[in-house]
């Protein structure tokens, strides 16, 4: 998949709207003389402005490697029985993304895309680990080229509630690729088959694109 335009920035065009009114705000009270209400608009802004960031990342090279979908702390590595990406069990790695973590959205594993799903109707906090299965979110299906298959979610939370995916049916991506954001506090989840080698734990922090979650079986 080519890399949208918006993913190439260093911060996603989604912040600029808001932090453009707060910023409007901010000045606006600043030539009221309101000093603490315009810093705090102000302040509002530029954090807005990093929450969308999008830094640039080195992508493990190794052709087994599976890595983080998004930055944040590891809440969950089980083991399922059958999930629905899968025949037969696999390893379910969940990361739940806090509103001071990068929220662009990476590719863990190069591979054509089988299958985008939406699921989901609820909007529970993304810690929580029921969110897995209620929540709203959006599941890509990845198989490699050696018919590895591996699959990624993009689940929303209490206050992220819009997800943003590039990825479609048929395409491809390359693993550390770009493929969108949840904005504003959320969980990303890994599926993995059962056979895979797992490098992370519950509290490991992580990196998207950059930490391997794990390798998996040749």
């Amino acid at each position: 998949m080519a890399v949208p335009r918006e993913l190439q920035s260093a911060i996603a065009p989604q912040a600029y709207p808001a932090s453009a009114v707060l910023a409007a705000v901010g000045l606006l009270a600043l030539g009221l003389g309101w000093s603490w209400p315009a810093l705090g608009a102000l302040g509002l802004a530029l954090a807005n402005l990093a929450f969308f960031r999008n830094p640039s990342r080195v992508i493990p090279q190794g052709d087994r490697q599976v890595v983080s979908p998004a930055d944040g702390r590891v809440v969950e590595v089980t083991k399922l029985d059958d999930p629905d990406e899968f025949v037969g069990p696999a390893w379910r790695i969940a990361i739940f993304l806090s509103v001071f973590d990068v929220h662009i959205n990476r590719a863990p594993f190069s591979g054509r895309v089988r299958a985008v799903r939406r699921r989901g109707g609820r909007f529970l906090a993304a810690f929580r680990s029921d969110a897995s299965e209620h929540n709203v979110q959006l599941r890509l299906d990845l198989e490699g080229p050696d018919g590895t298959r591996i699959g990624v979610s993009q689940i929303t939370g209490l206050i992220a509630r819009r997800i943003v995916c590039h990825a479609s049916e048929g395409g491809t991506l390359e693993r550390g690729e770009p493929y969108g954001l949840i904005c504003y506090g959320s969980r990303a989840e890994v599926y993995l088959p059962i056979r895979s080698e797992i490098a992370v734990r519950p509290g490991d922090r992580v990196r998207g694109g950059a930490t391997i979650l794990a390798e998996v079986p040749a």
